[in-house]
């Protein structure tokens, strides 16, 4: 038998990457405490589209990680009773003549685009659809992985800000908190964009930056967005508690005005004019901050 004491591994941060790292590290064994400064996924990840797709605007450093992510998340959901993913596939359209087709996906003309999202006003004459594809709430994902890990064995600190790295000779040998020392056999950064404070007291630069970006949630009533529409200037996507069959009830009033983040109903503005693309309703609008967002006075969006 293998009476080998397990590694003490400490993750930084509590988003969607530590509580997967957490969670899979306690699987495979590992001692793991989860330290975050605040509360879990009260980051990026609470303000994160959630898409899970395989495609990449640009050249990808990791097409066999991206490639399985589908696979993988299929596989959690086997595995985590919290987790819930909407398997809707991804509509995107604004593709340029003789542009290559996203890896899964096929081309479809209007008539199917028609189909696919009947409540579009001027549905594009082509698009791509990947029906492989889904999305799911992020803060709850990142809770249900953390719920996984601590099941498993993992601490779990919130609250709880590292003031620095503890370093012996060449090697990290834990972290420094308020509340004193954690030693570790490994310590993975896992908190953003905070990786650059804590390395660069090391002399030792990681160039995370941030990207900006516009994330709305809507009410509205169920079906309008049946799947994840995407093009080069927004995405939109209905959220379980606004998808057909769902219940329609629950609290209305904003996020800022509700205490528990993971319970927000989302859904998608009534009327949505992206250039010649129109969707009447979306859980989720969010699009790269390339210019400021003017309020029509009929209620749209756009520039």
């Amino acid at each position: 038998m293998n009476h080998e004491k397990p590694r003490h591994i400490v993750v930084v941060g509590a988003g969607i990457v530590g509580a997967s790292l957490a969670y899979h590290l306690a699987r495979r064994g590992a001692q793991v405490t989860v330290v975050e400064a605040q509360g879990i996924a009260a980051g990026v990840t609470g303000r994160s589209f959630a898409w899970i797709n395989t495609s990449c605007s640009g050249p990808d450093p990791i097409p066999q990680s991206r490639g399985a992510a589908i696979d993988a998340y299929r596989l959690l959901e086997t595995q985590l009773p919290g987790l819930s993913i909407r398997w809707t596939g991804a509509l995107s359209y604004g593709l340029d003549e003789g542009a290559s087709v996203p890896s899964g996906a096929a081309l479809v003309n209007r008539a199917r685009i028609t189909q696919l999202e009947p409540n579009l006003r001027k549905p594009p004459g082509l698009a791509a659809y990947a029906a492989q594809q889904g999305a799911l709430d992020a803060v709850e994902a990142a809770h249900a992985l953390i719920a996984g890990a601590s099941a498993l064995g993992a601490a779990i600190l919130t609250q709880t800000p590292v003031l620095g790295l503890v370093v012996e000779g060449a090697r990290v040998t834990g972290i420094d908190t308020a509340g004193g020392t954690i030693d570790a056999d490994t310590v993975v950064l896992a908190s953003g964009t905070g990786i650059a404070k804590l390395t660069g007291r090391l002399n030792v630069p990681v160039p995370i930056a941030a990207s900006p970006a516009i994330f709305i949630r809507y009410t509205s009533r169920p079906g309008l967005a049946r799947t994840i529409i995407s093009s080069a200037e927004m995405e939109v996507r209905q959220g379980a508690r606004n998808a057909p069959g769902s219940d329609p009830g629950g609290d209305r009033r904003p996020p800022c005005q509700r205490g528990d983040r993971r319970r927000r109903a989302a859904s998608g503005p009534r009327s949505m004019r992206p250039r010649t693309f129109c969707a009447r309703a979306g859980d989720a609008y969010h699009r790269p901050y390339s210019g400021r967002l003017k309020p029509a006075r009929s209620g749209t969006a756009g520039r």
